[in-house]
């Protein structure tokens, strides 16, 4: 698979480690030039496009609140200005705070929202420009099983997500033939997980919750489905969203 989608130019975001950093890698390795966005974490950020650079593609890392729309234009221009085109945006920045419904306050609601939902679309809307100028054009935003499923303690995640089943859906229409617009959804990945006050812990779904494999996936998994959507294999698709769970929810 090495080449497939070589000297092409993809901006991921929120790709500092787990999800997002899988992805760049599995793009790089196809010979995919990447732009690394970080919200804070510029370290974090520098090793993830070390690891890029090592597969002998170029890497360049950029970061911003993309829920700003004057810095969701900026980080684009800037992504595209690096090499002289873009051909894949993967929307992938997240945060996934976790509270019973009646705890959730109104500015954590918005908080969430804006990254998951708001940065979505105004990114895109940005890079559009961009893409449509691509012969292979590609939008993959990255959604979640809860997103499909529902859970405890993430009324706000699971609204982002949801909408962006929808927000995928309708951007799959309007950009159509021009540019292929799908969405992967992962469920069950084992990721290192920030501390919270010195502790870890998992998600509160993840204890309850089994899949048919009978393990946990891993980025990787979910990176795969994504180069994939942005191979040539993958110019068919569009408007659809893939599901990454090791059989927990099948759509």
């Amino acid at each position: 698979m090495t080449g497939e989608i070589e000297r092409k130019v993809a901006l991921v975001t929120g790709a500092s480690r787990n999800i997002g950093r899988a992805i760049t890698v599995a793009l790089a390795a196809r010979g995919c030039n990447v732009v690394v966005h970080v919200a804070r974490d510029i370290a974090s950020g520098e090793e993830t496009a070390a690891a890029v650079r090592a597969l002998g593609v170029s890497a360049t890392v950029v970061s911003g609140d993309l829920s700003d729309p004057k810095t969701a234009a900026q980080v684009v221009n800037t992504a595209a200005a690096a090499y002289g085109r873009l051909d894949y945006l993967v929307n992938n920045a997240a945060i996934r705070p976790e509270s019973p419904f009646e705890s959730i306050k109104f500015e954590e609601w918005r908080d969430v929202l804006a990254v998951c939902l708001d940065a979505p679309f105004l990114v895109s809307q940005a890079a559009l420009p961009y893409l449509q100028k691509s012969d292979c054009a590609a939008i993959v935003n990255i959604g979640g099983l809860t997103g499909h499923t529902g859970a405890s303690h993430r009324a706000h995640v699971i609204t982002a997500k949801a909408g962006l089943i929808g927000l995928t859906k309708a951007m799959a229409h309007d950009l159509a033939p021009l540019v292929t617009v799908n969405c992967v959804a992962p469920g069950m990945i084992a990721t290192e997980r920030q501390a919270k006050d010195g502790v870890i812990t998992n998600p509160h779904h993840h204890a309850k919750r089994t899949n048919l494999l009978g393990r946990r996936g891993t980025p990787e998994d979910v990176a795969e489905a994504v180069a994939y959507l942005c191979s040539p294999g993958g110019r068919y698709i569009t408007g659809e969203t893939v599901h990454v769970n090791g059989g927990a929810y099948l759509s």
